[in-house]
């Protein structure tokens, strides 16, 4: 594996380039961030992009938030809430004091309309299902707001700390129609949308009458920095370089080569999330030949060696991964989760393979019954291609010939929904074991996001269950059952579970990163200048 050399002053000069004429010049309240890809449009009801969510968790807020732990809700737009004995109908009370950057008063009317509009086929709405079953949504005066289901949702106050469920101006959707979130994008948050231009930069200015922050936040509002500037640097080089060279303030989008050398040089400040929950993994897609066979995906698992991996690629940075999510989230099922088929053990892997019937021919690779043991992987380009030319190493010491076929962004999406491949590559955040099992594992959700094609009844039965408990104790007992069934079944091989880390440049303080959706500023409260 080649590894990168460090940023020089070539990619100095490059991004000196790139970056706006009132960085350069050091505005005293303007701070760049920079990062890798632009998001589609800003629009929550319309994007699950991890860009659009990084915005929209400025310009806008929620009802709840997410406290730093990935655990605790806290309140935000809303002071207060109650639930039902049944779980269906959930009562807020709101602040009284909050704007939109426009100047509206933001009332339970605000937050009516704003769901109505997500829900609403028109719209085309995306993950809908993070809103629940919802029955009605009633504002019964400025101040209250009903959110009533037909069907409880144990998690739903964790999916409204969501960026999708961000609170928006109608108004300003019926003027703007189609080019919401591309012409503007009005919300209570503590930025306030100033312009876009796509694949270049995102300007947001301070909301200065801001002042109902997250409890967790020391400043919770108004912001101690007048203007963002979100900066699309794709070059890793040149956003080390412009860390480094007071061009660039942040960013959280670190090679992994370059993090020891950040944290070395005392100019600049290296934060890690305490709690972020972003796993890489590597699916099959159990329909088709070979992947169908238990006992080849378990001998799979046990010939790829995730600690080398995340050594290589990841630079010793990424935690081995030996469950579909991490052991620290919510309700993970530890006890139940038999990690041990998801080790490094090639003898293991080979004596399963031998077992099975696959003998290894004059070409060092594995035949049954004339056919040879060969599965197709598609896969992203960047760090995946690295992690994918280990894995095909470390199957090919096994027997087993891994063919890679490598796509950009703008291509593999369209390739990941059909049923042409054996292997896919994928990596995601969640919030909880059920937000991820309810994400990848209903019958219903194939072929994508349920890409591995997995469908069994007692599944969806468990996790209509854990959807629709009444206590934290059900809701465990119900998506653990679901972990241990989808583990047995060694549908994927678990890669790494990724850090997220943020740097600093030399202006600023030092940042705590949130874990939230990847989105590391989540409120950009925390950016200060030193």
């Amino acid at each position: 594996m080649r590894t990168p050399r460090p940023a020089t002053l070539l990619g100095a000069l490059a991004l000196a380039a790139l970056l706006p004429a009132a960085t350069l010049a050091s505005a005293e309240t303007t701070v760049t961030v920079m990062r890798t890809i632009d998001a589609d449009r800003y629009d929550p009801h319309r994007s699950t992009a991890r860009s659009t969510s990084e915005a929209l968790f400025m310009t806008g807020d929620t009802l709840v938030s997410l406290d730093p732990d990935m655990r605790t809700i806290r309140p935000l737009l809303a002071k207060s809430w109650t639930v039902s004995e049944d779980g269906k109908l959930y009562t807020f009370k709101l602040r009284d004091d909050v704007t939109f950057c426009s100047g509206k008063k933001f009332t339970a009317k605000d937050v009516k309309a704003s769901i109505e509009r997500w829900l609403d086929p028109a719209t085309k709405g995306v993950v809908k299902n993070r809103a629940g079953d919802v029955k009605e949504i009633r504002a019964v005066d400025d101040t209250t707001l009903e959110y009533e289901l037909s069907q409880p949702y144990s998690e739903l106050l964790y999916q409204m700390t969501q960026s999708f469920h961000t609170v928006i101006n109608i108004d300003q959707v019926k003027e703007l129609g189609d080019d919401f979130g591309v012409k503007g994008m009005d919300g209570t948050g503590p930025f306030c949308f100033v312009s876009w231009e796509p694949r270049n930069q995102l300007v947001l200015k301070k909301h200065a009458a801001y002042k109902w922050g997250p409890e967790f936040y020391e400043n919770r509002g108004p912001s101690k920095i007048d203007t963002i500037i979100w900066k699309i640097v794709p070059e890793d080089n040149n956003r080390v370089a412009g860390i480094q060279s007071n061009q660039g303030d942040i960013t959280q989008y670190i090679p992994y080569w370059a993090i020891d050398q950040l944290q070395a040089n005392p100019q600049i400040s290296v934060t890690k999330a305490p709690y972020y929950f972003w796993t890489y993994f590597v699916g099959f897609k159990i329909t088709r030949d070979m992947a169908d066979d238990l006992t080849i995906r378990k001998a799979l698992n046990l010939a790829v060696d995730q600690k080398a991996i995340a050594e290589g690629p990841f630079f010793g940075k990424a935690e081995p991964a030996y469950s579909y999510i991490h052991p620290e989230v919510l309700d993970f099922a530890k006890d139940q989760v038999d990690t041990s088929i998801y080790g490094y053990d090639l003898d293991k892997a080979k004596a399963l393979l031998e077992e099975a019937g696959w003998k290894v021919g004059n070409d060092g690779f594995r035949y049954k019954d004339g056919k040879k043991l060969k599965l197709l992987a598609y896969s992203f380009t960047n760090i995946w291609q690295q992690v994918m030319e280990a894995m095909q190493g470390d199957l090919r010491k096994a027997g087993v010939d891994l063919e890679i076929q490598i796509f950009d962004a703008t291509v593999i999406w369209g390739k990941l929904g059909t049923q042409d491949f054996d292997m896919f590559t994928m990596s995601y955040p969640y919030v909880s074991a059920g937000d991820a099992m309810n994400l990848y594992f209903p019958s219903g959700n194939r072929p994508t996001p349920n890409r591995v094609n997995w469908a069994d009844d007692t599944t969806d039965q468990w996790l209509k269950e854990g959807r629709g408990a009444l206590t934290a104790e059900a809701r465990f007992d119900a998506y653990a059952k679901v972990q241990k069934q989808v583990h047995d079944a060694a549908v994927w091989i678990p890669i790494v579970h990724e850090p997220m880390y943020m740097a600093a440049g030399p202006r600023l303080k030092p940042i705590p990163a949130h874990g939230i959706y990847g989105a590391g500023l989540y409120k950009g409260l925390a950016i200060e200048l030193k």
